[in-house]
C-alpha cells in the first residue's frame, strides 16, 4: 500500500529515482545521459546513438513530433552519489519518501588514540620506530624521523603520537646543535694541543684545542650535530672546554700559580 498517495512531491521524488536506477543499471542508457543530460530519453526515442552529441555544446534537442511531451530535471551527479553511493542507498531514500523516519543510517567518525612515545637522543640522531597497541588488541608502527623535534605529531590511522626525547647524560641538545662537555688536561688548555670528544653516530672525533683557551670554551665541530629532518644541513657538535688541573699538582705548577695574580683582589 503507497503510504503517500496523493503526495504530488513524494511521487515525482519516486519519478527521479526511478529514472536513476534506469540510467544506472543500463550502460548504453548511461552514455546517452552522459551526451545529453535531461534528455537522454528523448534522444534514444529518436534512435541517436551514444557520442552523437553533448550537453551544452550544440548537441541533439528533441524536436516536435520527435516522441511524447516528457519533462525531464538532470540529475546531478552529486545526487547521483546520494542516491547510489556510499552512505547513501534505496533505503534511506525510500524511508525519506515514505516515511520510515525509524530507519537510518549513521557514519561512524573515527577517534585517533593520542599517546606519547619516548626516544632518546641517540634514535633521534640515526631515527627509529615504534610499536603502539590500540584499544582493541591493534597494533600499529610509528617511524620517528631522524632530527624529530621534541613535541613533533606523528600520524598514523587510529593514532596521533606525541614525541618525547630523554634527557642524555652525555649531551645536550640545542635545536639541531649538540653540546658535549669535553676535559681539557691545564697544560693542553695553556700550551694547546689536541684532544678527543664523544660523537652521537658513536665513537671518538679528534680536534684542537689552541693555545689559551679558556675555561668553558666552545670549540665547533662542524656537521657532527643532528640531522635536519626537512633534509637540509646538519646541526653542528659544539665541544665545551673543561679544564682539569693535575692531580696531585707537581712543584713546578705549585710554583707557578703562587706567582699569578689572584683574580678579583684589589689593592689601596
Amino acid at each position: 500500500m503507497d503510504l503517500n498517495a496523493g503526495d504530488k512531491q513524494a511521487e515525482a521524488k519516486f519519478k527521479e529515482i526511478s529514472e536513476a536506477h534506469e540510467i544506472l543499471s543500463d550502460a548504453k542508457k548511461r552514455k546517452l545521459y552522459d551526451d545529453f543530460g535531461a534528455d537522454w530519453a528523448a534522444a534514444q526515442q529518436a534512435g541517436v546513438q551514444p557520442g552523437a552529441g553533448r550537453r551544452g555544446a550544440g548537441g541533439f534537442r528533441p524536436q516536435p513530433g520527435a516522441g511524447p511531451d516528457v519533462q525531464y530535471r538532470t540529475v546531478t551527479p552529486e545526487e547521483m552519489e546520494d542516491l547510489f553511493g556510499e552512505g547513501g542507498g534505496f533505503g534511506d531514500i525510500f524511508g525519506s519518501i515514505f516515511g520510515n523516519a525509524t530507519r537510518t543510517r549513521t557514519r561512524p567518525v573515527p577517534i585517533d588514540v593520542e599517546a606519547p612515545i619516548t626516544v632518546s637522543l641517540g634514535e633521534v640522531y640515526r631515527g627509529t620506530s615504534r610499536t603502539v597497541e590500540l584499544p582493541g588488541g591493534r597494533r600499529v608502527e610509528v617511524k620517528v624521523p631522524a632530527g624529530v623535534k621534541e613535541g613533533t605529531i606523528l600520524r598514523v590511522p587510529g593514532l596521533r603520537a606525541t614525541v618525547q626525547v630523554a634527557p642524555d647524560p652525555v649531551f645536550t641538545r640545542e635545536g639541531k646543535d649538540v653540546r658535549v662537555s669535553v676535559p681539557v688536561p691545564l697544560n693542553v688548555a695553556l700550551q694547546g694541543g689536541e684532544v678527543s670528544a664523544p660523537t652521537l653516530k658513536g665513537g671518538q672525533v679528534q680536534f684542537k684545542v689552541p693555545p689559551e683557551t679558556q675555561n668553558r670554551k666552545k670549540i665547533r665541530l662542524r656537521g657532527l650535530g643532528l640531522p635536519d629532518p626537512k633534509g637540509g644541513q646538519p646541526g653542528d657538535l659544539y665541544a665545551e672546554v673543561n679544564v682539569q688541573l693535575p692531580v696531585p699538582m707537581d712543584e713546578r705548577t705549585k710554583k707557578w700559580a703562587s706567582e699569578q695574580p689572584l683574580s678579583g683582589t684589589s689593592t689601596s
